[in-house]
């Protein structure tokens, strides 16, 4: 989604022109600092309100910054006032800054992914059609009748992203879009983190989720995969135009030139090498950064495909 940088009605303005140039979703990241403005339910909701196509998603909620229960609450009523154009994006939050600021305990990882699964559970169980109980350690529901009932059953499509074997493993069991990440963590440098997304660590990440899907009885093949581009460069009639993630400026260049989470070139090379990404690792969800004049001549071409 486009910053909250000026007028709205040139922020809705900009949300059409999303849609109209032929996106499938528009997203929004969860952070409380950083000098972030935007809740990403409200953003949400007003992108829905202002388009009739466009689907809305978080990339990704924290789940530390809500309970499930409220967050259900939320997604379900807007997948019924959008119509059932709803994706949840979900993780388990990693940036300290945000948890410090308002004063939330960062647990450690495997504490934190913990709790993820259990916030899954509950969330998918209230979009079911029976009332919820769930005793774990972190969350306790008590018959409780998830309404109202999404329009897209049995759930909006659930997002989980990350970079660690083990939330791609709970990506695998759960969710219907694995987001196949670096590992962000305070302790991880950036050239590391996009040293990380090489093709060999890239295919293992996926094996991880598709391994897990299958030990969960799931059909590995009817998970979607998704990859954040974090580095764009595209030659569009003569001029180049970018978009790029803080980990890519400072990334090594050789890594930056093997890795699947980097497209540059001409507007046929760049649909060339996604099409490979989809047939190598069944990639099909792709987050092309923010800079529209690099995006939208790549999604008009490969519209139908």
């Amino acid at each position: 989604m486009p910053a909250l940088d000026g007028p709205v009605a040139r922020w809705r303005d900009e949300i059409r022109r999303i849609e109209d140039l032929g996106f499938s979703s528009v997203s929004i990241s969860d952070h409380l600092t950083g000098g972030w403005a935007m809740d990403p339910l409200v953003a949400m909701t007003v992108a829905a309100e202002a388009t009739t196509r466009l689907r809305v998603s978080a990339m990704v909620f924290c789940n530390d910054f809500r309970h499930p229960v409220l967050l259900h609450k939320s997604l379900a009523n807007l997948d019924v006032f959008s119509g059932g154009r709803v994706e949840v994006g979900l993780g388990a939050g990693w940036l300290r800054d945000d948890h410090d600021a308002a004063g939330l305990p960062f647990d450690p990882p495997g504490v934190r992914v913990e709790r993820l699964s259990e916030s899954i559970e509950v969330l998918l169980g209230l979009f079911g059609d029976k009332p919820v109980s769930f005793a774990g350690r972190h969350y306790q529901v008590a018959g409780l009748d998830g309404l109202p009932k999404p329009v897209q059953r049995p759930h909006p499509p659930l997002l989980v992203g990350g970079g660690s074997r083990r939330i791609l493993e709970l990506a695998g069991r759960r969710a219907d879009i694995v987001g196949i990440n670096p590992r962000l963590a305070p302790d991880v440098d950036p050239l590391a983190a996009v040293d990380e997304m090489s093709p060999e660590r890239f295919a293992r990440k996926v094996a991880w989720a598709r391994e897990a899907a299958v030990a969960a009885g799931r059909d590995p093949g009817a998970l979607e995969f998704q990859l954040r581009m974090f580095d764009v460069r595209v030659v569009h009639r003569g001029v180049e135009h970018q978009a790029s993630s803080s980990h890519a400026r400072l990334a090594d260049p050789a890594a930056l030139a093997s890795s699947p989470s980097v497209l540059h070139g001409s507007v046929d090379e760049c649909v060339d090498r996604l099409l490979a990404i989809r047939e190598r690792y069944g990639v099909n969800y792709l987050h092309l950064g923010g800079n529209l004049d690099a995006a939208a001549p790549i999604v008009a071409r490969l519209a139908g495909r």
